[in-house]
């Protein structure tokens, strides 16, 4: 049997999504709808609950039927759990061309579970059933690498502790300040080593978020408008289009060169668990000037990978694939400690701003 490819998702709790036929676990093919509309199973372990749940994001939504089964998880555990199961039989603008994952795993705290909390959520379910830590962390490697393209990008993730080897030197946590996505405090940003000048506030003033299964650094449209134009200031390159920041168009270059070593670092300060200290999680260019696959033989083409948000500020895999990142939900708090696989990503600890 091969394993089925799931995105993990910290917007979204509950459960394992799955399109139908979507892989090779049970669930992608245990729920059909007869002509009479009812829902049928092929597993003998699967229960539905009688109700649909649909979920909507930014952009895209599912919805699918919601059940319970068995999972059953070899590595590390090898045991089997029951879950609360949500089976996709319809989506719009989710499953993108060209993905290979076939589901979504979320990893958010109840509060977030649809279509209520009263629905207990998988990682919940894990906690109660193996008895493990209320602990889980993630390796994702793809700085540098071409966005969807059909590299190893791959990464890890630790459910019920953490692993020392994907991590190198400290790890430092920042308190979550409420328990329904993972919410933390954003100090201000540097870019080239030179504060935005921004009031805290413009960061944290919807929500700031550590969200896996956002692609790109989403920034607030003040806080975006800052960064564009201290990124384009203090950049190597004279001019760049105004449909490079926004996402429109890519930026190319020679395959005999690079445009890293053009663009600042870009520095996130984070409230400390001392409420008096803070540390900065440094950002390299390879992080968010992009690879993209596919743009010709003698030139390589390139995205910028921080995006505007009207809402929240979420610090999505654009980041995080530079830190191997934990999240200890029994401490209230989330760590960031320099990855092996991202290269010379920076994490420094500094006095409070």
């Amino acid at each position: 049997m091969e394993p089925c490819m799931l995105l993990v998702d910290l917007r979204q709790a509950g459960w394992l999504p799955f399109r139908e036929g979507g892989g090779q676990y049970e669930a992608p093919n245990s729920v059909e709808v007869n002509d009479g509309g009812q829902k049928e199973t092929k597993s003998s372990t699967y229960h539905p609950k009688g109700f649909d749940v649909t979920v909507k994001y930014t952009q895209g939504s599912w919805t699918g039927f919601v059940g319970e089964d068995i999972v059953t998880i070899p590595k590390g555990f090898n045991s089997s759990f029951l879950v609360n199961i949500a089976t996709i039989f319809e989506s719009e603008n989710f499953f993108l061309p060209g993905i290979k994952w076939n589901g979504i795993l979320g990893l958010a705290y109840a509060a977030l579970a649809k279509p209520s909390s009263s629905l207990e959520t998988f990682f919940d379910s894990l906690v109660a059933q193996a008895k493990i830590p209320n602990i889980f962390s993630m390796q994702m490697c793809g700085a540098g690498l071409p966005v969807a393209g059909s590299g190893t990008n791959g990464g890890s993730l630790v459910l019920g502790g953490i692993e020392p080897s994907l991590y190198k030197g400290d790890i430092w946590y920042t308190p979550i300040k409420e328990e329904w996505y993972y919410q933390i405090e954003i100090l201000k940003l540097e870019i080239g080593g030179q504060s935005l000048n921004l009031d805290c506030r413009e960061y944290n003033a919807d929500k700031a978020i550590v969200d896996s299964g956002t692609t790109l650094l989403r920034l607030p449209q003040k806080v975006f408008d800052a960064v564009v134009e201290a990124v384009a200031r203090t950049s190597l390159i004279p001019e760049f289009s105004d449909g490079f920041w926004t996402g429109a168009q890519l930026a190319c270059w020679t395959n005999s060169e690079t445009p890293w070593t053009y663009f600042p670092k870009i520095s996130i300060y984070l409230r400390d668990e001392n409420s008096s200290r803070s540390f900065r999680i440094t950002i390299l260019p390879q992080l968010y000037i992009q690879p993209m696959m596919g743009a010709g033989l003698n030139y390589e083409c390139y995205r910028f990978g921080i995006s505007s948000s009207t809402n929240a500020l979420v610090i999505g895999a654009t980041v995080m694939e530079g830190f191997y990142v934990v999240f200890d939900r029994a401490r209230k708090r989330v760590g960031f400690a320099a990855s092996p696989c991202a290269g010379k990503c920076g994490l420094h600890a500094t006095g409070a701003p």
